[in-house]
């Protein structure tokens, strides 16, 4: 218990979006969908650090992919920060603690975790390695499956694997790349100032607005086709956020500020 509370102070920390459904979340999903996010969220900060080079970032995250690929029965907190300690001084808290957060989750589920995150991770080196040029919208969508749509995928088997629930998994691509896609478009200034071009020639916002407009109605299908119960109530949040998010970036504000959220929240909530 006192592991998972420490997982769940490390989250509100590092996503407002996805702490409150995941702390909604009942026992044994809650560690899963816990471990699952903050996995990523490890190899997230590492793909967007501010002082390291492509190259160094390659090297870290395939150090990453192979130490989730050696894990089996008998794997220790330790072994999944093998080769990483010559970088512990610049990579943050959440990295460096990644070992602990691949053990969160139960046993039963917890391997999905490991190959889905260390896939991720070797797909965000190649993308450092190629400075994330996106030339065209089939290389954006490649590149929202890589860090997103693949993480519908995962979530679809955390729902069958805690109770049955069965989704459409196209759809679940679209709901974690309209996730990203909004994401892309909310950061996109920034990105620009560290010389990250997340959008194909010639689009402007608008063009990426419509792409992640479209994403987001497959996330409608997706979650409007759960049952009742958990997958529901979790997905619901993000979805919500994502287009409020939309609509707050069309009116030229930079995000959803705080009592915006609460209150998107308290809507899909009543």
């Amino acid at each position: 218990m006192k592991f998972r509370d420490n997982a769940l102070t490390i989250l509100k920390e590092t996503s407002r979006t996805f702490y409150i459904p995941i702390s909604r979340l009942p026992d044994k999903l809650q560690e899963a969908v816990a471990s699952a996010y903050l996995c990523m969220r490890a190899i997230d900060e590492v793909e967007d650090h501010k002082t390291l080079d492509n190259f160094t970032k390659a090297r870290i995250l395939r150090q990453i992919s192979l130490n989730l690929q050696a894990a089996a029965e008998n794997t220790t907190v330790d072994n999944f920060s093998s080769g990483l300690l010559s970088h512990q001084d610049v990579l943050p808290e959440v990295t460096i603690r990644l070992g602990e957060w691949a053990l969160l989750a139960p046993e039963t589920i917890a391997p999905r975790i490991w190959d889905a995150t260390a896939a991720m991770a070797d797909r965000m080196a190649y993308w450092a390695e190629n400075n994330w040029k996106i030339e065209t919208v089939t290389d954006l969508d490649r590149y929202t499956f890589s860090v997103a749509g693949a993480v519908g995928l995962l979530l679809s088997d955390l729902w069958g694997w805690y109770d049955g629930t069965q989704t459409n998994r196209t759809y679940a691509i679209g709901f974690g790349r309209g996730l990203q896609a909004v994401n892309i478009a909310r950061n996109h200034s920034e990105d620009l100032r560290r010389g990250v071009d997340f959008f194909p020639d010639g689009w402007r916002a608008e063009e990426m607005h419509a792409y992640a407009r479209h994403n987001l109605k497959l996330a409608d299908y997706y979650t409007k086709s759960l049952p009742d119960g958990p997958a529901l109530d979790f997905c619901k949040i993000p979805l919500a956020l994502a287009y409020g998010t939309l609509e707050v970036l069309a009116l030229g504000k930079e995000k959803l500020s705080r009592s915006d959220v609460m209150a998107l929240v308290q809507q899909v909530n009543h």
